[in-house]
């Protein structure tokens, strides 16, 4: 333990304290959840960011939609911050963006709420992102993926350390993904000290780099692995894009991290290609979720790659088959 973590100990053991309390007070019924007339399928984690819940939404999304359901997403969006006129995060961007119109989503702090106009839309399945923690909306499956590169967050609770909840917490899921790796028998040995919940991996697949065009997708850049790149980022698990970069065969002759949803300014911009110049790099390439928090400096940048991704399982349609079947005798 860090001299800092020892400082933040106290407040940790507070924290651990409140989310015991939390979870003990709705599943005994102290506490009331509320139920959305239709299926409600979670999808979260034990730590704070980094483990894929967006790509698995979206990867969701589009099997539930192949399955003949309309799904939507609830989502609270960063900070839960809204706005009138639609998505407002970066993770709720990108989900409307790859997803269009075929699949609504709600943003706010309140999901029951949310779901409430979406179901007013023809929405009859529901995906909560990042939603093991939020226990005020019931559903009927808790996905929980945990990041085989850092899977219990350092093994301390927030504020101290990157868990959310300790890892009893993990009785509760009725499905566990272990991403980033293909096989952990020392991760899976840790999970069944509490769950027997069905466990699956994942990987996130590369599917192309793409040149940066504000109001559109941009063009497929083949020539990208023939670059210097200087990779920056503001995603809760920084050092796993830039171990992915390179697992890809691209070249990485530095890199800057910002802090999860960081909005980069124009000063940011300048620092970046900065630090890129004396790197030797010839281009910039950040993840799709960066590309919506980019300044009017970066929009201008005619050098500038993104990476889309997909959520890649090792059984996909035994991982489907599983959540619907989990959720079925639940109902």
């Amino acid at each position: 333990m860090t001299f800092k973590q020892s400082l933040l100990w106290p407040f940790a053991l507070l924290y651990g304290a409140a989310a015991h309390f939390r979870a003990r007070a709705y599943a005994c019924g102290l506490f009331r959840q509320r139920r959305l007339d239709g299926l409600v399928i979670s999808v979260g984690n034990l730590t704070t960011g980094g483990t894929g819940k967006t790509p698995m939404v979206l990867w969701l999304a589009e099997h539930l939609l192949a399955e003949g359901k309309r799904p939507g997403i609830l989502t609270r969006g960063y900070r839960g911050f809204t706005s009138a006129a639609g998505p407002s995060s970066d993770e709720a961007q990108l989900l409307a963006a790859r997803l269009g119109d075929a699949v609504p989503i709600g943003v706010g702090a309140n999901r029951f709420t949310s779901g409430r106009a979406l179901a007013g839309r023809g929405v009859d399945c529901f995906i909560l992102d990042d939603g093991f923690q939020h226990l005020r909306l019931a559903r009927d499956v808790d996905i929980v993926l945990i990041d085989a590169t850092n899977p219990f967050g350092g093994g301390h609770l927030l504020p101290a350390g990157r868990l959310r909840e300790p890892r009893w917490a993990l009785a509760r899921a009725h499905v566990i993904i272990i991403t980033r790796s293909p096989h952990a028998p020392a991760i899976e040995v840790a999970v069944r000290r509490y769950s027997d919940a069905p466990i699956f991996y994942a990987a996130p697949r590369l599917d192309s780099v793409r040149t940066f065009r504000e109001g559109s997708a941009g063009d497929e850049a083949a020539d990208a692995r023939s670059k210097n790149l200087f990779a920056f980022c503001g995603i809760g698990n920084p050092a796993a894009f830039l171990a992915d970069l390179r697992a890809w065969g691209f070249r990485v002759a530095g890199r800057k991290f910002f802090p999860d949803h960081h909005r980069y300014s124009n000063e940011d911009a300048q620092a970046i290609e900065a630090a890129a110049r004396r790197a030797g790099a010839d281009a910039l390439i950040c993840t799709e979720k960066d590309i919506f928090n980019l300044s009017s400096a970066h929009r201008t940048s005619d050098m500038l790659f993104f990476c889309r991704t997909s959520f890649h399982p090792d059984h996909p349609d035994d991982l489907l088959r599983t959540i619907l079947a989990s959720a079925k005798t639940r109902r």
